[in-house]
C-alpha cells in the first residue's frame, strides 16, 4: 500500500444484472485499507459516470462506446424469453426465435441485446425500463426477451423463463478511462482476472516478500556444496606417493 492510497476509496459502478460481490470480497480481503465503494447506474449511464469520474471502473454490457476507454470482455451471457406460467412456453426447456413469431414481444428503451431483426410481433408500447416491461408480461400483454440474470433480477412467481439459444446474447466487460489507470484499477484488474496475491503481473508486495527466503533455499545448498568441495581437496592433498 502506497502513501497515496492510504485514507483512499475505489469507486465501481455496475449495471442491473451484474453481481460483483465475489470480486468485492477478494478486494476486502486483499486491501483492507482501501475501502470499494460500488454504485449502481442504468446501462446507459454506466460510460458517462466513468467519464464524469463519478467512478474508477465499472461492469457494463457491451456494446458500449469505447472511445477513451479501456475493456475487457468477461462473460456471454444466455438470452432468455420471460412469459406468464401458465403460457405455453413453459411447457418446455427452451424454444426459438422463430416460435415466437406469433407472440406480441416488448422492446423496453433500455433493452441491452442488439437485435439485427426484432423477434415475434410488436407490442402496443414500448417502456421505458426493464422492470417495467416485466410487469406489463405480468399483465398478459407480451412477452420479453432479456439475459437471464435480469430475469433473476425482477423474478415474480408468476412469471417463468426459458432460454432462446439461437437469441443475440448479452457480453458484460469491466471498463474504465485508459487515462485513469491508476495502481486501483490495476489492482481491480488483477481480481477479475484471477490473478493471485502472488502473481507477476499483480501489483503486490509479495515477489519482494519471497526474495529473503530464496535467498535462505539457496545459502544451504551453496554452503553444503562449498564444504564438499573442500573436504574433496583435502582428501586429494593428503595422498601422497610412497
Amino acid at each position: 500500500m502506497t502513501e497515496e492510497e492510504t485514507g483512499r476509496m475505489f469507486r465501481l459502478a455496475y449495471v442491473p444484472g451484474v453481481t460483483p460481490a465475489k470480486w468485492v470480497n477478494v478486494w476486502t480481503e486483499r486491501m483492507p485499507d482501501v475501502p470499494l465503494t460500488l454504485v449502481t447506474a442504468d446501462v446507459a449511464e454506466a460510460v458517462g459516470l466513468l467519464r464524469s469520474g463519478g467512478a474508477d471502473a465499472a461492469f457494463v454490457r457491451l456494446p458500449v462506446d469505447r472511445d477513451g476507454l479501456s475493456v475487457i470482455p468477461l462473460y456471454v451471457e444466455t438470452t432468455v424469453v420471460v412469459v406468464p406460467k401458465d403460457h405455453a412456453v413453459a411447457a418446455v426447456e427452451e424454444v426459438a426465435v422463430a416460435d415466437l413469431t406469433d407472440d406480441e414481444v416488448l422492446h423496453p428503451l433500455d433493452d441491452v441485446i442488439e437485435w439485427a431483426v426484432r423477434p415475434g410481433l410488436p407490442a402496443f408500447t414500448r417502456p421505458d425500463t426493464t422492470a417495467q416491461a416485466v410487469e406489463l408480461v405480468a399483465a398478459g400483454t407480451g412477452l420479453l426477451l432479456v439475459p437471464q440474470s435480469l430475469a433473476r433480477l425482477h423474478h415474480r412467481r408468476d412469471l417463468t423463463y426459458r432460454p432462446v439459444p439461437d437469441a443475440p446474447q448479452s457480453q458484460v466487460a469491466l471498463a474504465w478511462p485508459t487515462d485513469a489507470t491508476t495502481d486501483l484499477v490495476e489492482d481491480f484488474i488483477g481480481i477479475v482476472r484471477g490473478r493471485t496475491v502472488n502473481s507477476s503481473r499483480g501489483r503486490t508486495s509479495a515477489p519482494s516478500a519471497e526474495k529473503p527466503a530464496q535467498r535462505q533455499a539457496q545459502k544451504p545448498i551453496r554452503n553444503g556444496s562449498g564444504g564438499r568441495a573442500a573436504l574433496g581437496n583435502r582428501k586429494r592433498k593428503g595422498r601422497r606417493p610412497r
